[in-house]
C-alpha cells in the first residue's frame, strides 16, 4: 500500500482532473499517479541524457561521423 498525500488544489484544477479522470473512467487519483510518474519519467530521462553527454567527447563523434559513407537520402527522405 502507498502513502496518503494530502494536496490543496486550485477548484478549477480540481474540475478539470476530475473532468479528464471521469473521461478516461479512472479514479482521480489513478490520474495524478499516473501524471506524477509520467513527470518523474521525463525529467529523470532528460538528467540521464545530459549525464551521457556530458561523458561524449566530441573527437569521437568525429571520429565516428567520418567512418560515414557520404551518400545522397533516398527520394523519400529528401527535403
Amino acid at each position: 500500500m502507498g502513502s496518503t498525500l494530502t494536496l490543496r488544489l486550485p477548484k478549477s484544477l480540481h474540475g478539470k482532473i476530475r473532468e479528464q479522470a471521469k473521461t478516461d473512467e479512472i479514479s482521480i487519483n489513478q490520474f495524478l499517479v499516473t501524471a506524477a510518474a509520467e513527470k518523474l519519467s521525463a525529467l529523470l530521462t532528460q538528467d540521464y541524457l545530459e549525464n551521457e553527454a556530458a561523458k561524449g567527447k566530441r573527437e569521437d563523434f568525429t571520429k565516428v561521423l567520418k567512418a560515414v559513407p557520404h551518400t545522397e537520402p533516398e527520394p523519400h527522405d529528401s527535403l
